[in-house]
């Protein structure tokens, strides 16, 4: 064999290298796709499901023209800190009496990982750790908090927020209303700092007010016209309009003080009646049982003509079942037919997956771990479930509840890392159900999820990373 010839050989076989170093390199990229705005995204040629150790996914620029493809989050931004320079001047949510929270009165049930915080946007409480510092906690009246939040969801690849405004409270509290106010303008300026889309949703959780046609559609257009939401380049849009969420119309229970009629009357004006600058797409967060109208909806005649009349419709899963076999479930028993109803009616389905729930630090009747996070694998089985059912969209709730146990941001991995408590009562650790797991355990599944549900990676059933 001569000289040439051996050169040659080399050379393909170095080509060849290269060749496979490449194939080996862009196989492991998930695939970056376009979303739309009129379809549904569409299936395409699947990866394989990647396993083992987390691995962070390329930068996505997120489309806030549509819903499709989004695993959007719930986010409460209710916290607030006595000294926060916030007009409540109050422990709001951390605390039962709203009092600086100590082993007596506090209220959440998840302990946030506030290692990253820094000491202008931390509060002290009557907290302490098990090496006897001060335990502290956050407001979402500091900018520099929620901007920390809407980064994480950057960081983690995740798409944003659906903002709650609890229309109760903001029709009978002025001071309410500038402190929520002031937090959509800290989750619009965030989104828009770090790309990410945010949305408003309007919660009538025990309203009591006169007229609450009046009151929520006065306070969309005050944020409309002053705070300009809908003129933000995140805000997030859906069928050519801005996106607003009307949440727990026709539920069953509380104080909920809505009416079949008043609801038509308040849907009639988002979509059609009201002058067209204050025009949405509805997305109605109804009963779980909205479709049969069953255990956790109101049995009026008039609500199953009210909830079909949504452009987007979600059921609430939270509470209804505690594992596995109950997610199963739910998935035969409601949303596939959800889906299958709202397909007929021409009506977006949105599924929502929660990662657990736990009550007891609010109300010591609820038990402890009611309805255990089994290490993500309870989130992850739901996950898989509605990718599997063809849902085109997600919602998580929720980003930072940490009250129900629900939260998915960055909370205490272990006992050692949350305050202590007294009588019974204690935080639940991110190890509640025996494993070690880092605090970001949840943001960093969430990541894989918004990749099932955009079809980057194929539907595994398995969770699909290790701690």
């Amino acid at each position: 064999m001569n000289r040439n010839t051996n050169r040659r050989i080399a050379a393909a076989v170095l080509l060849l290298l290269l060749a496979l170093v490449n194939y080996s390199l862009t196989a492991n990229q998930p695939a970056r796709k376009k979303s739309t705005a009129s379809a549904p995204v569409p299936a395409q040629a699947r990866s394989p499901a990647p396993l083992g150790k987390y691995q962070t996914a390329a930068a996505r620029q997120i489309d806030p023209t549509t819903l499709y493809g989004k695993l959007v989050f719930g986010y409460q931004g209710w916290f607030s800190a006595a000294g926060d320079g916030s007009p409540l001047h109050s422990w709001n949510h951390w605390s039962r009496d709203r009092k600086q929270p100590d082993v007596n009165n506090v209220r959440v049930q998840l302990w946030p990982d506030l290692s990253e915080y820094e000491t202008d946007e931390l509060y002290d409480t009557g907290l302490r750790y098990p090496d006897g510092s001060v335990a502290k906690l956050y407001s979402a009246w500091n900018l520099k908090t929620v901007m920390r939040h809407l980064r994480w969801m950057r960081d983690y690849n995740l798409d944003g927020a659906l903002h709650y405004r609890f229309i109760s409270r903001l029709s009978t509290h002025p001071e309410v209303r500038v402190f929520y106010d002031k937090v959509l303008d800290n989750i619009r300026k965030s989104a828009e700092a770090h790309g990410r889309i945010f949305a408003a949703q309007y919660d009538i959780s025990d309203y009591t007010g006169r007229s609450i046609v009046a009151d929520i559609e006065n306070d969309w257009m005050a944020l409309v016209d002053g705070l300009q939401v809908t003129l933000s380049p995140a805000y997030l849009h859906h069928r050519g309009k801005p996106l607003l969420v009307l949440r727990n119309f026709g539920m069953a229970g509380g104080t909920r003080l809505i009416t079949p009629e008043e609801a038509t009357q308040l849907i009639a004006w988002f979509k059609s009646n009201a002058p067209e600058k204050y025009r949405v797409t509805l997305m109605g967060a109804l009963p779980g049982y909205w479709r049969t109208q069953g255990r956790d909806a109101k049995p009026d005649p008039g609500w199953p003509a009210v909830f079909r009349s949504f452009d987007v419709i979600s059921g609430w899963p939270v509470g209804r079942f505690r594992d596995e076999a109950g997610a199963d479930k739910w998935r035969d028993e409601v949303v596939i037919p959800d889906m299958k109803e709202c397909a007929r009616l021409g009506i977006d389905y949105i599924p929502t997956v929660f990662p657990g729930y736990s009550y007891h630090n609010a109300d010591s009747a609820k038990p402890y771990n009611d309805k255990p996070r089994l290490g993500g694998r309870f989130y992850w089985h739901q996950v898989h479930n509605v990718v599997s059912a063809n849902a085109t969209m997600i919602y998580n709730a929720m980003f930072d509840e940490v009250d129900e146990g629900t939260a998915m941001y960055k909370a205490a991995p272990s006992v050692a890392t949350q305050p202590v408590l007294a009588g019974g009562r204690c935080f639940l650790p991110l190890d509640a159900d025996g494993e070690m797991l880092p605090s970001d355990w949840y943001l960093k599944l969430a990541d894989y999820a918004g990749r099932m549900l955009r079809k980057e990676i194929a539907p595994i059933l398995a969770r699909p990373i290790d701690p």
